[in-house]
């Protein structure tokens, strides 16, 4: 078999057809414990990435904003709070059981009014061309086969002058970083997973995926040759998650 019919998963490659049903069942796995694991994981900083990322977003009453694998909703209802019950939230995933429970999870808010749910594969989006005003995605580019197709398919259905904002994990920015943050996710990442999670496999997956995931100006040339203008990005602790946005350019 020719390597290009290869593709990451973690450290592994793995035929291309099948990386997508592997990833589901790391996440059919962590979903019931998923908050309760970022949150250990990070020691709460993911909700201030996402914070961050809100602030970014800046989303207005009535615009119509796609949060892709959304998982279990917390981007989501924030930007539902900021389009208001004129505007609309997809709440989008691949994997059912973390769209489900990100679904639970916000109609126990009450926040049903401004929000739809959709199973959905972040390659092949089922939305017409220039649907959405604003496209999130976190946490998830990086377990997306591929991720230049997915950043195309972006693209696509942002309408023109619409901003397309990516919170993924990233390089951190100083040596001896680095190394502290690698003996943190290949040491105490996998363990925290099994006392936890009861899946310590998982978790050295994400771990892995992380580091295999595109640095901060090659994840930026991505997202510019999907079509994308103004594409720039903003380190957040040291480089460890990164925010990147662009905006799909108007005729």
């Amino acid at each position: 078999m020719n390597d290009s019919d290869n593709t990451d998963f973690g450290f592994q490659r793995v035929p291309r057809a099948t990386k997508a049903a592997r990833v589901a069942q790391v996440f059919d796995s962590v979903a019931a414990r998923y908050d309760l694991m970022n949150d250990l994981m990070s020691g709460g900083l993911h909700r201030l990435w996402k914070q961050t990322t809100l602030t970014m977003a800046a989303a207005r009453p009535g615009q119509q904003v796609l949060d892709l694998a959304g998982g279990t909703g917390d981007l989501a209802a924030g930007l539902a709070g900021q389009v208001g019950p004129q505007g609309r939230v997809v709440l989008a995933d691949i994997n059912a059981a973390m769209l489900t429970r990100g679904r639970d999870r916000l109609l126990d808010r009450g926040l049903a009014a401004s929000l739809a749910w959709v199973q959905a594969d972040a390659e092949q989006l089922p939305f017409a061309d220039d649907s959405f005003d604003l496209i999130t995605i976190a946490f998830g580019l990086r377990n997306v086969t591929d991720k230049d197709r997915a950043l195309a398919a972006m693209q696509r259905v942002l309408r023109p002058g619409g901003r397309l904002l990516v919170l993924e994990f990233s390089k951190p920015t100083q040596p001896w970083f680095a190394r502290l943050y690698d003996q943190y996710s290949f040491q105490v990442l996998p363990r925290l997973g099994r006392l936890v999670a009861g899946d310590s496999d998982s978790y050295r997956y994400l771990a892995e995926s992380i580091r295999m995931h595109p640095d901060q100006d090659t994840l930026r040339a991505m997202m510019a040759t999907a079509g994308l203008d103004q594409c720039h990005y903003h380190n957040l602790t040291g480089g460890i998650v990164a925010l990147h946005i662009g905006t799909k350019p108007r005729p």
